[in-house]
């Protein structure tokens, strides 16, 4: 049961003695791409339910060297004969590119770091990376010791890496050092453990150590964080020979804020996973935080051009599932359901110019360039309106309809969403707008016409139409006459028709073309509604659409308005 009052239980960590008044962080923007290190084949490997089978590692594998990191740590083959085998994999089949680094874990004890060279040797590149808890609840209930001795841990480990790594020359060896739980250390002493490391290590400019700062358990807000991170980055005592790495867990569900921020305070390095796989609530997204910079006009120097193949492959090695709101990735992410969101998008692709910056509101990133088509971009349920059904019906069929008639059909969509608590299909919305505007062919049915007169002449000629038509079954000839086609036929039908309004525009091109028109009419005292036509010729497209509005009108007010008798409007 939650306390009433939680202070006396959960003490919030303070990282400084007093307020860290020298931060210069928050004024600073990211203009370039951090180092980047994928610990999926690790960190994220460790924590799944069922880790990876050696087919699914070398396919994570690719799929990172494809996407463009050149850091991958593919294992901590001192923990696993599996994770010490699969690192051999790569090297002896040669898998690995030459420009890619491999890095390997390893805990602070002798047999465990010669096992971890003997695992990695041979490879052009690799990092041998250390790590031991220093924080003050490991120190005191899981080691008992002080702070000297974990210290001596981590200097006895980094002379025993260099002793281990002098045995195979052939590699080009890097190494990585860790304080453990870095985020819940207090910084001074970080700092003292981080020197001495470095002290043993002896790194210069040319050939830089990497210091790892992680988040291993996130316990501060992200600020608090970036200012542990800048204070570091200041009181180093060889900085110019150090690479500043972190590795931010997600406990608090800001990871990606803090990987961000520690980056604007210093950092030259993030690690963490695609889509955020690790233990507990994960390591840090590395697909949100790249494509975060992307949308800021800054080329992360990873490729997500095909994220559904990114996220396939994630999902099929790691067998966990990508949430479908997952920024940028999930399948719901670039779906607008709501009607003023569908509009507002529905908008911004009218006015979005090819090359030019990107304006669509709702949409962060153009789905393209993720390899995302628009086909799921507005899709219709019970929330949606006019704006995202006239988007389905324009994308899927080039239907452009006019405004007052996009509000008219989302009315008959919203009754069919009603009714069943559904989604309905962009076919289904089609459908329904077939059965409700095209497929009306009672009691008016039009079969051929015959024009006198020339129908682009324009007002002021006078026109003869001459149409066989079918009234509720019955074949007969209707004759009007008028100052252009539409009005012609409308004197034919012999019915309180007017026309309010009238768009038209082409469907396709060449050959194929076909034109749609919309009318708008008021029978007799009532409301006004549309109909609507579709035929290769323009004319005839007009007629169609009359009599869809007059049929509609009929249907919806059974015996308001009589049809003619046939002599009254024969010819």
């Amino acid at each position: 049961m939650m306390l009433a009052n939680p202070a006396t239980k959960y003490v919030p960590f303070v990282p400084f003695a007093k307020d860290f008044s020298e931060r210069t962080w928050p004024s600073r923007r990211i203009t370039q791409p951090p180092i980047w290190m994928s610990t999926d084949l690790r960190d994220g490997n460790q924590s799944l339910i069922e880790p990876m089978s050696v087919e699914r590692k070398v396919r994570f594998f690719e799929q990172l060297v494809k996407i463009g990191f050149k850091e991958i740590e593919v294992g901590f083959p001192s923990a696993s004969q599996t994770d010490f085998d699969f690192v051999r994999k790569l090297i002896d089949e040669k898998r690995i590119p030459r420009d890619v680094t491999i890095i390997v874990l390893t805990q602070s004890r002798e047999d465990l770091i010669t096992r971890t060279a003997e695992a990695a040797a041979g490879a052009h590149r690799a990092i041998i990376h250390l790590y031991n808890a220093v924080a003050p609840a490991f120190r005191k209930v899981v080691f008992n010791m002080t702070r000297e001795q974990i210290k001596g841990i981590a200097t006895t480990g980094t002379a025993l890496v260099k002793q281990a790594m002098a045995k195979y020359p052939q590699t080009q060896w890097g190494y990585e050092y860790s304080p453990e739980v870095f985020s819940t250390t207090e910084p001074e002493f970080a700092l003292e453990v981080s020197n001495a490391v470095a002290d043993i290590w002896q790194p210069t400019p040319d050939n830089k150590m990497i210091l790892n700062l992680p988040a291993t358990i996130e316990a501060t807000s992200p600020n608090l964080y970036a200012d542990q991170i800048e204070w570091m980055h200041k009181n180093l005592a060889r900085r110019d020979s150090i690479v500043l790495s972190v590795h931010p867990h997600n406990d608090r569900g800001t990871a990606v804020a803090a990987a961000e921020f520690a980056v604007m305070a210093g950092a030259d390095r993030i690690e963490g996973c695609l889509f955020g796989s690790g233990e507990r609530t994960g390591n840090v997204d590395l697909v949100t935080l790249a494509l975060n910079l992307y949308t800021q006009g800054v080329h992360p120097g990873l490729d997500f051009s095909d994220i559904d193949e990114v996220r396939r492959c994630a999902e099929y090695c790691n067998q966990l599932p990508v949430h479908p709101r997952h920024p940028y990735a999930g399948d719901l992410v670039f779906t607008a359901f709501s009607g003023s969101h569908q509009d507002a998008i529905k908008k911004g692709f009218a006015q979005q110019q090819a090359d030019a910056v990107w304006e669509v509101p709702y949409l962060p990133i153009d789905p393209a360039d993720l390899g995302r088509s628009y086909d799921a971009v507005i899709r219709v349920n019970s929330q949606s309106g006019k704006g995202g059904v006239s988007y389905l019906l324009e994308q899927e069929h080039g239907l452009a309809l006019p405004r007052r008639l996009q509000i008219e059909f989302s009315r008959a969509i919203q009754r069919v969403t009603d009714e069943t608590g559904s989604e309905v299909t962009a076919d289904a919305v089609y459908g329904i707008f077939k059965q409700e505007y095209l497929e009306l062919h009672t009691p008016w049915k039009l079969i051929r016409h015959r024009i006198v007169g020339d129908p682009a002449a324009g007002e002021g000629r006078d026109f003869r139409v001459e149409a066989d038509v079918e009234v509720n079954g019955e074949r007969r000839t209707i004759v009007g006459e008028g100052n252009g086609a539409i009005s012609a036929f409308v004197a034919a039908l012999g019915l309180p028709v007017k026309v309010m309004d009238y768009h038209e525009h082409a469907i396709g091109a060449g050959a194929d073309t076909r034109a749609a028109s919309y009318v708008e009419v008021r029978v007799g005292d009532a409301p006004t509604g549309f109909g609507v036509g579709i035929d290769r010729d323009i004319v005839t497209a007009s007629f169609h659409a009359l009599l869809s509005a007059v049929n509609r009108h009929m249907a919806a007010n059974p015996g308001q308005v009589e049809v003619p008798a046939d002599e009254a409007v024969s010819a």
